[in-house]
């Protein structure tokens, strides 16, 4: 399976029909393969990363975004480690989005978002993003209702999702290239996971209490990650349902889908022009002419 197969078989198609029950978790796409090979094709897929990013910085003209979702231990963290570890960190910004400060709280809800936005040239990366307006306030209405929002409005996520809608459209005509992924795990696969960070003593401090709180809420937050999916995902900033059970799939598959669409948008290096190739010929020519006469005069 190339490139292009892999990142398209998780691209969400069918938005409004979209059912999250039908996405396993488990899933890679039929591929057998052994770690070592699995390593081996993600580091090809750095590779290409690596030269087209290099492109887009150096074009200077358009930038990528790349949205992280996902539920405790699902794999964000690694993926960003893993796929973008071999690209340079000059042109890329990762920015973890927590429980907003006093601050962010003052402004309306996507302020902080769009303070962080990747500018022209560069990579940005939400591990967590504005969708956790639409998600973890809608399993804890509570935290709206501290803040003095109404959560009893019918029309109160309608007019969230339209929002988003359109701060994504707003982004992609301004040159922002739009990357959803939802890193889908099994409820058993989190288990299995949060039981090695308590059992292993070099991950007891990815460990925290309310972990297990939150596990309750595993079926409300599947409701949410389905509706927010289904109302925000179009062609302009797709969403792309990531099997997460096997890291080495989900980090393939999210390796894949950058390279392909960067590669569509294909970036290319400035056209510097007659004048600035001449200016490097006579540059060229004195610098050889220095060196020649360095080497004669030692």
């Amino acid at each position: 399976m190339d490139t292009a197969e892999l990142a398209e078989r998780h691209r969400v198609r069918d938005a409004k029909n979209f059912d999250l029950a039908t996405v396993d978790p488990s899933d890679t796409a039929g591929l057998d393969i052994a770690k070592g090979d699995a390593k081996d094709l993600l580091e090809t897929h750095v590779k290409d990363l690596r030269k087209w990013q290099e492109r887009l910085f150096a074009e200077g003209k358009r930038s990528l975004l790349i949205v992280l979702q996902a539920m405790d231990t699902a794999g964000k963290d690694s993926a960003i480690k893993h796929v973008l570890t071999g690209i340079n960190p000059q042109g890329v910004d990762v920015t973890g989005f927590k429980a907003p400060s006093t601050i962010e709280r003052s402004h309306d809800y996507l302020w902080r978002h769009v303070k962080a936005l990747p500018s022209r040239g560069r990579i940005g990366i939400f591990n967590r993003s504005h969708y956790e307006e639409v998600l973890v306030v809608r399993v804890h209405p509570e935290i709206l209702r501290s803040r003095g929002i109404a959560t009893d409005d019918p029309d109160l996520w309608k007019h969230r999702f339209k929002s988003i809608r359109e701060f994504e459209r707003h982004m992609s005509r301004s040159g922002t290239t739009v990357l959803k992924f939802y890193l889908h795990i099994s409820k058993e696969e989190q288990a299995r996971r949060l039981l090695a960070r308590i059992d292993e003593p070099d991950k007891n401090w990815k460990f925290a209490p309310a972990d297990m709180k939150e596990r309750a809420f595993f079926g409300d937050y599947m409701h949410a990650y389905e509706e927010l999916i289904r109302h925000t995902s179009r062609d302009y900033a797709p969403w792309f349902v990531v099997p997460a059970n096997d890291k080495w799939y989900s980090r393939l598959v999210i390796s894949a889908t950058i390279c392909e669409t960067l590669a569509h948008l294909d970036p290319r290096f400035p056209d510097l022009g007659e004048t600035t190739h001449q200016e490097f010929a006579d540059a060229r020519a004195e610098l050889v002419k220095e060196l020649e006469e360095a080497k004669k005069s030692a």
